[in-house]
């Protein structure tokens, strides 16, 4: 057996070697560093793939989420809601811009935002909803539109965990996760379903309108060079990091497939433990696409059984060990206990595996063996 990884990007690289190394040699020969022939290759295979009208390629992905909310000219003041259970640039580009978070709890079986929660949630001065696709399960799409045409108020979806999910409607009818909200925001984070060789993002719309205005926000404001129409920032995606980036996208629906074997395997080796909740799949097959797979450790000693797995050499992480209304970062007195109980509970449940698209079976085996065994 080989020695297990969290994220074996190495293994993947091997499959896309000479692909991947004849794109960036083409790039160092032709020196178009920034903003070359791959990023606009990519560009367009990424708006193919999506079924969406513009992809606008930006830095990374706590820029697409910040750089999503100024093209919606969001004011300060304006309240965002959002799921408190999730990593921290959600919110952390709310407090940036000087908008209002209001963080909300989450389903115990998706972890994702509560629609329940959300509605309550709502103010006179609520302007956007922040959906997080947590770990790659699809979050519940179809309500939260709802939610947010009867308010009025703008969908932001956090896809840096779900991409190449799809989201299937009560009616039958699918979308890739990212392109349902008025905008969607990714990150192209090496560990990433579809990740680069270092930091990298994207932002997605169907509004030709609000696309235009993205496209100047991350060029610094600029349409024409030297002039400045909008306030914007830097935010590009670097032509090395397209270029791998190309040679991965075409196999991302089998990176997700082989990621959802692994789980299924997971889970049948798991079935029917009294201490330990596996991953529910909510909606289509291709609804989860396992960024993580994540377990609840129940009426059993999480952190003993972590250190027992790290003991034998099986990395395994918790994300996420302390909830944002929680951080001190983003402390507020408006935030009451009682009102984050699922939050609350799963911080001390969650329990993260290794999870990429090598994984291979006997590794797979000798994990659950070893939780088994310690969990008796």
């Amino acid at each position: 057996m080989k020695k297990i990884q969290m994220v074996d990007l190495k293994s993947q690289y091997e499959g896309i070697k000479e692909e991947v190394n004849k794109s960036l040699q083409e790039i160092l020969e032709s020196s178009a560093f920034i903003n070359g022939p791959q990023v606009h290759s990519f560009q367009a295979s990424l708006e193919k793939y999506l079924g969406v009208k513009h992809v606008i390629p930006c830095a990374n992905g706590t820029d697409a989420l910040q750089i999503a909310m100024m093209g919606l000219g969001l004011k300060p003041g304006d309240e965002v809601i959002t799921a408190d259970f999730t990593f921290a640039a959600t919110v952390e580009v709310i407090g940036l811009l000087q908008l209002t978070p209001v963080l909300v709890d989450v389903c115990p079986e998706t972890f994702n935002i509560s629609i329940d929660a959300l509605k309550k949630a709502i103010t006179p001065k609520t302007k956007a909803i922040v959906p997080v696709h947590l770990f790659g399960q699809v979050a519940n799409m179809e309500e939260i539109m709802k939610v947010a045409k009867e308010h009025n108020l703008y969908v932001i979806e956090d896809n840096a965990q779900g991409i190449g999910a799809t989201y299937t409607y009560s009616d039958g009818t699918q979308a890739k996760t990212g392109t349902i909200g008025h905008v969607g925001a990714t990150s192209f984070f090496p560990s990433k379903n579809l990740g680069c060789y270092g930091d990298g993002g994207a932002i997605f719309t169907n509004d030709d309108e609000l696309a235009h205005v993205l496209r100047g926000i991350v060029n610094h404001g600029m349409y024409e060079r030297y002039h400045h129409d909008v306030i914007g920032v830097n935010s590009r995606l670097d032509s090395m990091q397209a270029a791998v980036l190309n040679a991965k996208l075409p196999k991302l629906d089998t990176y997700n497939a082989a990621r959802r074997k692994a789980a299924q395997q997971y889970s049948a080796a798991l079935a029917n433990h009294p201490n330990v909740i596996t991953p529910k799949v909510e909606g289509g097959e291709d609804a989860h696409v396992f960024h993580q797979y994540t377990l609840r450790i129940v009426n059993a000693d999480r952190n003993a059984l972590m250190a027992h797995l790290q003991s034998k050499d099986i990395p395994c992480a918790i994300y996420y060990p302390i909830p944002l209304h929680s951080q001190k970062a983003y402390l507020d007195p408006r935030y009451n206990e009682a009102d984050f109980p699922v939050t609350n509970q799963l911080v001390k449940e969650v329990l993260s595996l290794p999870m990429h698209s090598e994984l291979e079976e006997d590794q797979i085996k000798f994990i659950t063996d070893e939780i088994k065994a310690f969990l008796g």
